[in-house]
């Protein structure tokens, strides 16, 4: 008995290894005008919703909130709307995109650009920033305008 349960936990970890998968959130935060909250990294070119990886042991929404403060200052006080799960087949064949909406939020701290986040701001939909990423862009499309929802980020 003992020893088939040391078996599952071989073979599970063995799969991890062999087939791990990673998850990450992104997080349209709309201010009362229906702005759009945007970052610009200092790693990568273009515009992305604010957002980052899931470490183990913490929950997707509790990755959104995290996220979002730690890249802009904004704390998610609001409910986060679901807005669809993608797969990120351009970062990996395993990878995953979360994808939520929050309009409640409170600004906690002024932004300062830093090693990981050079810029943020709010933009109207007509006035987006040059550079947005094709993902943002076609998330905004399917929100906003009613494009059919794909199912890759």
């Amino acid at each position: 008995m003992a020893s088939s349960k040391i078996i599952r936990r071989l073979l599970h970890f063995w799969f991890l290894i062999r087939r791990p998968m990673t998850l990450g959130v992104r997080v349209l935060v709309q201010d009362e005008t229906g702005a759009v909250l945007l970052v610009r990294h200092t790693y990568v070119r273009g515009w992305y919703f604010p957002g980052g990886g899931v470490e183990p042991g913490d929950t997707m929404q509790k990755t959104a909130r995290k996220e979002v403060y730690e890249e802009t200052g904004i704390e998610l006080n609001g409910d986060l709307e679901l807005i669809g799960v993608f797969h990120n087949r351009t970062a990996s064949k395993r990878d995953h995109v979360t994808f939520y909406r929050c309009h409640q939020w409170d600004r906690k701290q002024e932004f300062s650009p830093n090693r990981e986040i050079a810029e943020i701001g709010f933009f109207k939909l007509d006035d987006l920033p040059d550079g947005i990423t094709p993902s943002t862009w076609r998330r905004l499309q399917e929100v906003y305008f009613d494009e059919e929802m794909s199912d890759h980020w």
